[in-house]
């Protein structure tokens, strides 16, 4: 047995331990992107789909774009929507983020929704699923930095989605049969390292 394979079977025992064999983690899936026309409801829903066939957490998605959040720092912006944003990833043990990359980086929405936030994203696990026309590589490795910061850990595994072979037409999503194997490799990973990190945040 490999030394990742010893430690991902102890953070699954301790999961159960934790959680005593029945509290379910929460696992939100949040949506990167909030305009018109995007792709990213189709893919969240797809991860979902697959998710919620393994029986081993609560999936939920998120979308950023329900919270009408203001932006950092705006004098005259509406922060209603901010306490309603922190509830719900206040209840998360984990995070799916769908990610879509612009000008080689994550999007402005999903930046801002980040930065908005703090203890709440602590001590919890992340896995990132990308798109764009290199999968959107360089917006993921942009947003492994932020997670990082913000005390989240981000899983190794990382289905990447191509515009070219995962899209027809570059707007409708239909991933190749192999994407649904990575979803579940990254997913083994949040499950064990959301349930491992969940202790020190009690």
């Amino acid at each position: 047995m490999g030394i990742m394979d010893k430690l991902f079977g102890k953070a699954n025992k301790n999961t159960e331990e934790n959680l005593g064999g029945n509290e379910m983690l929460k696992i939100g899936i949040v949506l990167g992107s909030t305009r018109e026309g995007r792709v990213s409801p189709q893919v969240g829903e797809w991860v979902k789909g697959l998710a919620d066939q393994r029986g081993d957490a609560e999936y939920e998605i998120i979308d950023i774009a329900d919270f009408k959040l203001p932006f950092l720092g705006d004098p005259n912006g509406d922060t209603q929507g901010i306490s309603g944003w922190a509830e719900k990833i206040n209840g998360c043990d984990g995070f799916v983020f769908i990610v879509q990359e612009y000008n080689h980086s994550i999007t402005g929405a999903l930046k801002n929704a980040l930065d908005l936030l703090r203890a709440e994203w602590n001590n919890k696990a992340a896995g990132i699923v990308s798109y764009g026309s290199v999968g959107g590589a360089r917006a993921a490795e942009h947003l492994r930095g932020i997670l990082g910061e913000l005390l989240v850990a981000d899983v190794r595994v990382h289905p990447a989605l191509s515009l070219f072979t995962d899209f027809e037409n570059g707007s409708v999503f239909k991933p190749a049969d192999v994407q649904a194997a990575s979803v579940n490799d990254m997913l083994d990973q949040v499950i064990a390292w959301s349930g491992a990190l969940k202790p020190l945040r009690k």
